[in-house]
C-alpha cells in the first residue's frame, strides 16, 4: 500500500502538506478544522518583530524614558502572550505538530520568546528573517551572517527543531543552507514571500500586488530545492509558493523536499483542496511504483540531471531557437 507519511525537521507527519503562517492558522478553531481536512502539520501565525517594534514606538513619547521602557515591554509580553496562549490552545484540539513561527530582522530578544514558545508546547520553531539589504555601505556577508546568529542563539535557548525559512534574496542560498545545517538547523523552507508594493496609476498612490502566490512561481523553488538538496543532502528542505495542486507537491518531493507549505491555495480553493493533492499525490505514486515519500524525495534533483544540469541552465537559447 502507498504511504505518504513524511519526516520533517524531525516531526513525523502524516502527509507531506504544511499549512504555512497565515490567517489560516491564527486560532486553534481554524487548525482543528485543516487537521479535520488532512494538513500534516501548520504554521501558526508569525510573532512580527516588525509590527512589535512600530506599535511599541507607537505608544511612546510620553516624555520619562521609564514610561517608555515599560510601555514597550508591554507591547512585546503582550504580543509573546497572545502567540503562547494560541500554542498552548492548538496543543490542547489537535494532534498534528503545531510549529510556532518568528518572523525578525535582528537577534534582539527571540531568544527569550523561543523559550517560552518552547515551554508552551510548541513541537518545533521556524525562524523568518525576511528584509532587504539596502544600504550603500552594506557589508557583504552580513545579511546571511544574520542568519547563522539568530540561528545559533536560538539552538543555545531550546531543544525543539529549528527550521529557517529563507527570503529569495539571497546570493547563494546553498552556501548558507550549508552553514545552517552545519549549526544545527533542522530543516529549511524556500522560499518566503515579500511583500510586492505596485503603483495606481490613476489615484498616485502607493498600493500592493497580488498577495497570493501564483503556480508559475514554484519553479523557482524547484530550481534550488533540486540544487541545495543535492550539494547539502543531510538537512530537510520544504518548498514555499506557488503549491496550487498535487502535481505542484509531487514536483516538490522528486526536487528534493520532504514537505511543503501550503496558504494560497487554500484561500483560493479552500479547505478541500488538502484531500485532493494527498489524493493526487498517492495515485501518481500508485502507478510509478513508489511506495513511500521517501523512496520518491529527490529523485529528479541535481544529482539526477547528469554533466548536462538544467537546473544551473541560465541562457534560454536552446528553448527560443525556434522562435526566430
Amino acid at each position: 500500500m502507498t504511504q505518504i507519511t513524511t519526516t520533517f525537521a524531525g516531526l513525523k507527519l502524516k502527509n507531506p502538506i504544511i499549512v504555512s503562517s497565515s490567517g489560516l492558522t491564527n486560532s486553534a478553531e481554524k487548525i482543528k478544522k485543516l487537521e479535520a481536512a488532512g494538513a500534516g502539520a501548520v504554521v501558526l501565525k508569525s510573532v512580527f518583530e516588525e509590527q512589535i517594534t512600530v506599535q511599541a514606538g507607537q505608544m511612546s513619547g510620553y516624555g520619562a524614558p521609564e514610561a517608555d521602557d515599560y510601555l514597550s515591554a508591554y507591547v512585546r509580553s503582550n504580543a509573546l502572550n497572545e502567540h503562547i496562549a494560541l500554542i498552548k490552545e492548538a496543543k490542547k484540539e489537535c494532534n498534528i505538530p503545531v510549529i510556532a513561527s518568528i518572523n525578525c530582522y535582528s537577534t534582539s530578544e527571540w531568544t527569550e520568546f523561543a523559550k517560552h514558545m518552547e515551554e508552551a508546547g510548541a513541537d518545533a520553531l521556524e525562524i523568518n528573517i525576511l528584509s532587504l539589504q539596502t544600504e550603500k555601505e552594506y557589508k557583504y556577508g552580513s545579511f546571511e551572517q544574520l542568519h547563522i546568529d539568530v540561528l545559533k542563539n536560538i539552538k543555545n535557548a531550546v531543544k525543539i527543531p529549528v527550521i529557517m525559512k529563507l527570503g529569495n534574496n539571497l546570493t547563494n542560498p546553498v552556501a548558507l543552507i550549508n552553514q545552517l545545517y552545519a549549526n544545527g538547523a533542522a530543516a529549511v523552507v524556500l522560499f518566503n514571500r515579500f511583500y510586492q508594493p505596485d503603483i495606481n496609476i490613476d489615484t498616485m498612490a502607493f498600493t500592493s500586488s497580488n498577495v497570493f502566490s501564483e503556480a508559475n512561481e514554484l519553479t523557482e523553488k524547484i530550481r534550488w530545492t533540486a540544487i541545495s538538496s543535492a550539494s547539502v543532502p543531510k538537512i530537510d528542505y520544504a518548498i514555499s509558493g506557488g503549491v496550487h495542486c498535487g502535481k505542484g507537491v509531487i514536483k516538490s518531493i522528486l526536487a528534493g523536499a520532504s514537505a511543503v507549505e501550503v496558504c494560497s491555495a487554500i484561500y483560493k480553493y479552500g479547505e478541500k483542496e488538502i484531500a485532493e493533492m494527498t489524493k493526487e499525490l498517492t495515485e501518481w505514486m500508485a502507478s510509478k511504483g513508489f511506495e513511500n515519500i521517501e523512496s520518491m524525495k529527490g529523485k529528479m534533483n541535481a544529482n539526477a540531471a547528469g554533466s548536462i544540469n538544467p537546473f544551473e541552465r541560465t541562457q534560454f537559447m536552446k528553448y527560443y531557437s525556434n522562435h526566430e
